[in-house]
C-alpha cells in the first residue's frame, strides 16, 4: 500500500527531516521547513484574494506577495513567481530548500515553498510592520528617526553578512522594499531576494559583464539603500536616466537630493562630473528635509562616505559586508532603545495563552512520552477505530487471508505480552501481505518500534496510519512521539496538538448538538 504525504511535514522523503527544526542564537524553536500543498496555501489566502496582496514587485517579471493565515494560526507571507523565472521545479526546491537553511534574527525566515504544475510560491514568515519604504518614503505619521536609519543599515549589513558566511552572497534586488520590520519593530532582510535567479524581476542592481549578480553588486546595492536612507528619495527602477549633464545640474539644484544624483550616475557613466560633485564635503543639502536637523552631521558624514566606496565604479575597491558592519556598528548610540520606540509603533503584546482544556489519557501519555501508558491504552482500544475501514468480499475470504489474520492474532498476544520484537515480527506478516488495511496495526507496530529504539520506523507506521484513517487522533499521536524521539520537540508539539483538536472534535461529535 503507498503512503499518502502529510500534510504537516510534506518532504522530499515523505518524513521530516531531522534538522529541520533548531533553535536560533536566542534559543527560540523555529518552524519547520515543509513543502506545502497548493490547497494549504489557497486556503490561508482565500484562495489568493486581491484584498490579500501586500506587494506587487518586480517590473520585469512581477511578483505578488500574498498575506495568509495557515490552520495552525501562524500568519505567513506568500509570494507568487512565474514559470519564466522557475521554469525548472526541481531547481526552485532545491534553491528554497537552501535559503530555508539560513536562520538569523536579522533575516526574515523562509518556512516553505510549493512546486505544483506551473504554480511556484515561496512561503515567509510574515512581518507586520511594512517596509523601510513604506517608512521612508510614504509615512503618515512620523518619518524614520536618525538612530532607526542606522539600525536599519547595520542590521541589513549584519545580515548580508551573515549571508556570505553562510554561503549565500547575493540578494536579488536589494532596496527598501526588501527590508522587512517585525511586530518589535526590528528590520529584517526579506529571504525572497536570496532565491538566485536574475529572472526575476530585478531593479536597482548592477551586474558584471556576463549578467550576473556578484557579491560586489551586492555591496554596490547596499551602497543605494544608504542613499535612500540619508535623503528620504527614492527612484523608482523605470525612471528614464537618459539626462544630459546640463538638465543633471539643473536637478542637482532643484532638488539637492544625493541618491538621485548618484543612481543617476548609475546608468550613465559618462556624467563623471555629477560623481564629483556628490562626494563634496558638504552633506547638508543632501540630507532628508524631514529629519528637521535631528541627526549627527558626523555620523551621516560616516554613512555618506561608506555608501560613496560601495557605489566605486571598481568592483574590487568596494568593501566587504564585514567592513560594512564594522563601520556602522560604533554608530548605534541609542542600542538600548527598543525599534518599535524609534519607529514610532505600540508595542507588541504577547495575547494571553487560551486555557487550554484537560488533556485526554492518550495526550497526556504522549506529552509525557510514557509508552506504558500508551501501550495500555492501545490494549484496551483494541481494533474499535478500524470499523469501516475493510469491506472484504467473500471471494476474498482465502486460506491466504486466514493465514494473514491468524499473523495479526499472534501480534496482538505478542503486544498484549509485551514481546515487542516479535510482535513487529507478526505485524508485518500481516502489513505484507497487503489485502487487508488496519490502522491499529500500524499503530500497534509503531509503538513496538518506539520500544525497540527505531523512532525513523515508528513515524513510518505513525503516518501509514494516518493515511488509512486521515482525520484518526491516534495516528497524529504516535507521530508526535515518534518526532519527540527524534528530537524534533517544536513538530512533536504541533502534531500533539493537532491530535487533540481532532479528538476532541470526534468527541464532540459523539456527544451530538
Amino acid at each position: 500500500m503507498g503512503c499518502c504525504q502529510s500534510s504537516f511535514f510534506p518532504g522530499k522523503d515523505h518524513r521530516p527531516a531531522r534538522n529541520r527544526a533548531r533553535p536560533s542564537n536566542n534559543g527560540e524553536v523555529l518552524p519547520a521547513f515543509s513543502e506545502f500543498s497548493l490547497s494549504d496555501l489557497k486556503s490561508a489566502t482565500n484562495n489568493f484574494a486581491s484584498d490579500h496582496i501586500v506587494s506587487e514587485v518586480g517590473h520585469n517579471a512581477p511578483n505578488v506577495v500574498y498575506k495568509g493565515r495557515l490552520h495552525n494560526r501562524h500568519w505567513i507571507a506568500v509570494k507568487k513567481v512565474t514559470t519564466i523565472a522557475w521554469p525548472d521545479p526541481k531547481q526552485f526546491a532545491e534553491d528554497a530548500w537552501g535559503v530555508g537553511k539560513l536562520r538569523h534574527t536579522r533575516i526574515a525566515k523562509l518556512i516553505g515553498y510549493c512546486c505544483d504544475g506551473d504554480e511556484r510560491l515561496l512561503v515567509a514568515e510574515f512581518m507586520p510592520n511594512d517596509t523601510l519604504a513604506k517608512h521612508l518614503f510614504h509615512w503618515e505619521n512620523q518619518t524614520i528617526k536618525w538612530p532607526m536609519r542606522l539600525r536599519v543599515a547595520l542590521y541589513i549589513a549584519e545580515a548580508l553578512d551573515y549571508c556570505r558566511a553562510e554561503g549565500h552572497p547575493l540578494y536579488n534586488d536589494l532596496s527598501a522594499y526588501g527590508v522587512l520590520f517585525d511586530e518589535n519593530g526590528d528590520p529584517r532582510l526579506s529571504c525572497f531576494g536570496l532565491m538566485e535567479n536574475t529572472r526575476d524581476g530585478v531593479g536597482m542592481l548592477e551586474y558584471n559583464r556576463n549578467g550576473m549578480i556578484t557579491p560586489e553588486s551586492v555591496v554596490f546595492s547596499f551602497g543605494t539603500l544608504l542613499l535612500d536612507l540619508l535623503s528620504g528619495k527614492h527612484i523608482p527602477p523605470n525612471h528614464s536616466y537618459q539626462t544630459s549633464c546640463r538638465t543633471l545640474k539643473e536637478k542637482i539644484e532643484e532638488e539637492k537630493v544625493l541618491g538621485i544624483c548618484i543612481q543617476t550616475y548609475i546608468r550613465n557613466p559618462h556624467q563623471g562630473e555629477a560623481l564629483d560633485m556628490i562626494r563634496g564635503k558638504n552633506i547638508l543639502p543632501l540630507m532628508d528635509s524631514h529629519l528637521e536637523g535631528n541627526f549627527s552631521t558626523e555620523e551621516a558624514t560616516v554613512v555618506s562616505d561608506l555608501a560613496s566606496q560601495c557605489l566605486q565604479s571598481e568592483p574590487r575597491e568596494r568593501p566587504s559586508t564585514k567592513d560594512l558592519v564594522a563601520t556602522l556598528a560604533p554608530l548605534q548610540n541609542e542600542a538600548d532603545v527598543p525599534s518599535y520606540v524609534l519607529l514610532g509603533i505600540p508595542k507588541h503584546e504577547e495575547a494571553p495563552p487560551k486555557p487550554q482544556p484537560p488533556l485526554s489519557p492518550m495526550a497526556d501519555a504522549c506529552s509525557r512520552m510514557d509508552l506504558t501508558a500508551i501501550h495500555q491504552i492501545l490494549v484496551m482500544t483494541h481494533y474499535r477505530d478500524d470499523e469501516g475501514t475493510n469491506e472484504l468480499s467473500f471471494q476474498e475470504w482465502t486460506q491466504q487471508m486466514r493465514d494473514m489474520l491468524d499473523a495479526r492474532k499472534r501480534g496482538d498476544l505478542a503486544f498484549r505480552d509485551k514481546d515487542f520484537k516479535n510482535a513487529i515480527d507478526c505485524y508485518s506478516q500481516f502489513v505484507d501481505v497487503g489485502s487487508m488495511v488496519s490502522p491499529t496495526v500500524f499503530a500497534r507496530r509503531s509503538l513496538c518500534f518506539l520500544l525497540c529504539d527505531q523512532p525513523d520506523s515508528a513515524l513510518r507506521d505513525a503516518m501509514q496510519a494516518q493515511c488509512v484513517y486521515p482525520d484518526w487522533s491516534t495516528a497524529f499521536y504516535m507521530q508526535s512521539v515518534a518526532l519527540a524521539k527524534l528530537n524534533m520537540h517544536k513538530d512533536a508539539a504541533d502534531m500533539l496538538s493537532e491530535a487533540s483538536a481532532l479528538e476532541e472534535k470526534r468527541v464532540r461529535g459523539c456527544r451530538g448538538p
